[in-house]
């Protein structure tokens, strides 16, 4: 059955590269194992469903769900009621050994975990859609962007946002010259800190591990301590050995649009101040911080000048702008693009009598179909999916994850990226590719 005219779209990226778009090749072109079932369904696995996996997996109606895999049966058991004729696995590992048959895969493991997991769905071949930040360090993240470009499958990262109109119109707005030379990003997020602890110690109590959870390979290849409730459930976000604090949950999401806009590429410089300042070693080691500013210098290319990315979580925000008066624009999470002749809060054009005599900017790019769909056309031979490791993902987590190193080190930061580390310290670069437990591996 000739998928080409039902799956696939426009290109909805303007500047996509004819090569990106070849890199996709369908599994029933190849003839390879696992290809589409007869009525050009995908085979698809879901790792972890105990948080956004759980709404991942009902994401994609029109394709089996044929396993289900989390190392709390709790959620595994949840999530099979609706797709009894799925199998249920604890470990990912036996599930790709057992089911030759699958397809694609579908990750929403804490960050720890991703990389291992995509790593092993792309060397079999599989398609993969992970949740962000994508990896837990930037050396997971350059190694799974490589891996994906040699993989040729279809792959989106969990940043459902990048499908709508706003990030579009962003775009469009730059690229119409409606502010004229972006000089400076503001992001921020004021993600509650009961989702995750931080700025504080490791517990010193040893809670009995729950029934039905398998602790060790929860930990999977992070080091190994005993269970508490403070990491497990949906606790595990602010613990660096997990988590990536609010850089890593959110940065991904809010910062997606003007990397792509502007094509950034890898910045000159990190830097970071946050409450850790003079916190202990116990906490700052253990804990992302309470509040951070992380700053990243990006150098001038072409007719564009420098840019300066600021971030800002835990209640710290951006200067009010001049421009918009008294009236304070900023909610709880958002982003700030600052141009040398105006302003977009979000996809709103500022001033607003600015935006009133622009109007709508011309239209450059294709809409999307929605976030999941654009992976499940990719993965049936459609263009790349706006999220997909090798063109977009991998990057932008590796950079947003550089903050989280400067956050740690509390030191300015220069990048080469010829050899992909630090220029300036030992410290940081041994935090771009920590260390697994015995017996884990990408």
């Amino acid at each position: 059955m000739s998928t080409k005219h039902r799956f696939n779209r426009r290109k909805f990226l303007a500047g996509t590269s004819a090569a990106a778009t070849l890199s996709i090749i369908p599994r029933h072109v190849l003839g390879s194992p696992g290809e589409p079932s007869a009525n050009n369904k995908l085979n698809i696995a879901n790792v972890g469903l105990g948080g956004m996996g759980s709404g991942d997996v009902r994401r994609v109606p029109s394709e089996n769900i044929v396993a289900i895999c989390d190392v709390d049966a709790r959620h595994a058991a949840n999530a099979a009621k609706g797709f009894p004729k799925a199998k249920v696995y604890s470990d990912f590992r036996k599930m790709f050994d057992a089911q030759k048959e699958i397809d694609a895969v579908m990750v929403a493991t804490p960050d720890h975990n991703h990389a291992v997991v995509t790593m092993t769905a792309l060397k079999q071949g599989k398609h993969v859609f992970c949740q962000k930040p994508l990896t837990h360090s930037v050396g997971e993240a350059i190694a799974i962007g490589k891996a994906a470009k040699q993989a040729k499958v279809a792959t989106q990262m969990g940043n459902q946002g990048q499908a709508g109109e706003g990030p579009r119109l962003i775009h469009e707005y730059i690229h119409a010259g409606a502010i004229g030379k972006v000089r400076e990003i503001h992001a921020w997020s004021n993600r509650r800190p009961d989702i995750s602890q931080r700025g504080v110690p490791r517990p010193a109590d040893t809670p009995p591990v729950p029934a039905g959870l398998d602790w060790d390979l929860w930990l999977s290849p992070a080091p190994v301590r005993p269970y508490h409730p403070c990491y497990h459930p949906f606790a595990w976000r602010g613990w660096w050995d997990f988590g990536t604090g609010v850089l890593g949950d959110i940065g991904c999401h809010n910062l997606s649009a003007v990397f792509k806009a502007l094509k950034l590429g890898w910045p000159e410089s990190v830097e970071a101040c946050s409450t850790h300042w003079n916190a202990p070693p116990d906490v700052r080691n253990e804990t992302a911080p309470k509040a951070s500013i992380t700053t990243f210098r990006f150098a001038a290319q072409g007719n564009q000048p420098e840019i300066v990315i600021r971030w800002y979580d835990g209640g710290m925000m951006p200067p009010l702008p001049k421009e918009v008066g008294t009236r304070n624009i900023f909610t709880n999470d958002g982003t700030l693009i600052v141009g040398d002749a105006g302003l977009l809060l979000g996809h709103q054009l500022l001033p607003e009598a600015k935006a009133k005599g622009f109007g709508k900017p011309p239209q450059l790019l294709d809409r999307s179909p929605g976030h999941y769909q654009e992976w499940i056309d990719a993965c049936k031979g459609g263009k790349p999916a706006g999220s997909n490791f090798v063109d977009h993902a991998a990057h932008l987590a590796a950079v947003v994850l550089m903050g989280n190193i400067a956050i740690r080190t509390q030191e300015k930061l220069y990048w080469d990226p010829e050899k992909q580390q630090f220029k300036n310290s030992d410290a940081a670069n041994a935090l771009l590719n920590p260390p697994y437990r015995d017996g884990w591996t990408l």
